[in-house]
Parts: C-alpha cells; sequence; structure tokens
C-alpha cells in the first residue's frame, strides 16, 4: 500500500488540533473524507480544513473505495462497532484511546482485525512524543540504573460541566467510557509505562465515587508490578481544588529519579548524583502526528507503530484489574 486514503469517524473536538490536520502533513497520508451522525457538522469540518468529502452514515465512509484506512474518534461505546465494520471491508484501522470500554471489547477488536487480515493501532501516541521520548531514552541509557519504582499522582479539578446533572459529559458516564476520567486520562499514563517498562504483570486497587457528581468513580488508587520486576503505585482523584491539582509521575532508579507531567506543560527532571538536569521539549502541533507517522510507514512497509492493539489491549486489562471491573 502506497498511498494511504483516510476516512474518519466521529470528526469531533479531539480532530480539530490533535489528529486530524495530521493526516494530510505526512507523506504518503491524505485524509479524503470524513463522517459525523450530524451531518451539518460533517459538512462544516469538511468545508473548513479541505475535506474532499462527507457523510452522515458510517457504512458509506468505510465502504467508499478511496478509503482504505478508518480512524474512529468516536467514544469507546462505539469503538468496537466500528471496527468490526471497517475490518469486515478490508479497511486498516486507528482507534481513538482508551481502546475499548473494557478488556473483553478489546479482544473482540483484535479477533477481528486478525480474521479481517487487517491492522488495528491506537492512539496512544505518548509513544511518540518527544518529551515522553526523552524519558525512555534515559532509562534505557542506565541514567538512574535499574528502576525499582514508579509513582504516579494525577488530581484535577472538577470541570463546571459536571456540576450540570443533566448534560454530564460522556467521560464520565460508564456506558460510554467505560468508567470516568480515570479510564479517559490514566490509560495514557499506564500505556505510557507499558511502553518504557515493558508489560504489567498484576495489578490491583480500587475505585470510589466520593462527591456524588457523576455515575463514574472520582478517585481511584492502585498498585503494580512490572514484569521486569519494578513495582507501581499510583492515586488518581478528580475532585480536588484548584489548588490542589498536580500532575507528576516519578521513575525512581537505583542510582537517581525521573520526573515528568502526563499532561501539563513540565520540564522532563533528571537527579542524580551528578545533580539535577531539566530537559524543556515543546511537543509538536498536532501531538498525534508523530505516531500517525509510524502508522503511515508501517502501513506503506517502511516502518513499524509502536501503538497497535495487542499492547493497547493489555492497558485495558489493567484497568480493568485495578477498578475490579
Amino acid at each position: 500500500m502506497d498511498q494511504i486514503g483516510w476516512g474518519i469517524i466521529g470528526c469531533g473536538a479531539v480532530t480539530e488540533v490533535k489528529s486530524g490536520l495530521a493526516f494530510n502533513k505526512i507523506e504518503g497520508s491524505k485524509l479524503v473524507a470524513v463522517m459525523r451522525r450530524d451531518g451539518q457538522k460533517a459538512e462544516d469540518y469538511a468545508r473548513r480544513h479541505g475535506v474532499p468529502k462527507w457523510y452522515d452514515d458510517a457504512d458509506k465512509l468505510i465502504n467508499d473505495p478511496e478509503v482504505n484506512a478508518v480512524y474512529i474518534a468516536t467514544p469507546p461505546n462505539s469503538h468496537a462497532e466500528y471496527t468490526i465494520r471497517a475490518a469486515q471491508a478490508g479497511k486498516c484501522v486507528y482507534v481513538e484511546k482508551p481502546m475499548a470500554r473494557n478488556f473483553d471489547e478489546c479482544r473482540i477488536m483484535i479477533d477481528a482485525c486478525e480474521k479481517a487480515n487487517v491492522p488495528l493501532f491506537v492512539a496512544y501516541y505518548r509513544r511518540r512524543l518527544p518529551d515522553f521520548a526523552k524519558v525512555k531514552q534515559l532509562i534505557d541509557a542506565g541514567a538512574i540504573g535499574p528502576v525499582r519504582f514508579v509513582c504516579i499522582e494525577l488530581y484535577h479539578q472538577p470541570t463546571e460541566e459536571v456540576f450540570d446533572p443533566q448534560r454530564l459529559p460522556w467521560r464520565v458516564l460508564p456506558e460510554i467510557a467505560g468508567g470516568g476520567y480515570f479510564f479517559d486520562l490514566a490509560s495514557h499514563q499506564l500505556d505510557f509505562l507499558d511502553y518504557a517498562f515493558g508489560p504489567i504483570a498484576s495489578a490491583k486497587g480500587f475505585a470510589a465515587n466520593q462527591a456524588g457528581l457523576y455515575p463514574a468513580e472520582d478517585v481511584v488508587c492502585a498498585s503494580f508490578t512490572f514484569e521486569s520486576g519494578a513495582v507501581g503505585s499510583g492515586v488518581w482523584c478528580f475532585t480536588v481544588s484548584a489548588e490542589n491539582r498536580k500532575d507528576c509521575t516519578q521513575v525512581v532508579g537505583e542510582k537517581g529519579k525521573i520526573t515528568y507531567s502526563s499532561f501539563d506543560p513540565a520540564p522532563v527532571v533528571l537527579e542524580t548524583a551528578l545533580g539535577v538536569e531539566q530537559f524543556n521539549i515543546a511537543r509538536p502541533q498536532h501531538v498525534q502526528q508523530p505516531l500517525i507517522q509510524t502508522v503511515v510507514d508501517e502501513l506503506r512497509g517502511r516502518g513499524k507503530c509502536p501503538s497497535t492493539g495487542l499492547s493497547a489491549a493489555r492497558t485495558s486489562r489493567v484497568m480493568d484489574w485495578i477498578t475490579g471491573c
């Protein structure tokens, strides 16, 4: 496959800057069609971004002969459905994260793509962002020696939208998202740890709804072990004050420590006996572009994408272990 013609199912907010515009900035890649159930919104997106075709029917996009790869950017409750449809049509699949609402749905998606002999990629784009690449490079180079443990702390204040029970965002509705903000945000963090250290072998934890603002969990505590022997812990809370907001992951090794932020802009910090070194690394305008580049490279036979259905399913399995799903 030399030229990749992309179709987007669900051209919503995430595609406006993070991903959608990146498809036309990569050699051998072109965004040829978009789809939303609201046809007016699909037409508006296509007009604003110079996309040749728009649809209000997913099957019409999937069966468009100019589309040979489908990017599924809908909420998680429809990821499995659209993946199966695209795979049955023989189209390559790139799906948003989390891969699905739970590990069982991930397995269904993997089976469908394997049966159809089409590749399945997942948008865990931190695997290719330059600041996260620096974290991995430091670890792989032995800058802190053998890794002993990892500690994640992510505390956010409630957003205004969760105070209106009649208009709750889909990210806090378990029937759509699989859970709450833990599933949306911690999935990025846990997936990168899988990439940096290898698979998590076991995990346990508990989840609770303390503030009662929405149906999903709003606090999660976890402990986990990697196949490598390192251990980890995490606390995620989404109902603290703005003053207590925190986004910090620490990787502690025998000879030092690496600290980085998963979402907030902050330097990567290396602390060893030699002193403290900071790396201020900017992220690209379209944060998914480096990962999409690897997807296009693999489809064109020129490389490999590091984020597949198999790797992403492991992250969903860990979140299920932690929350007891």
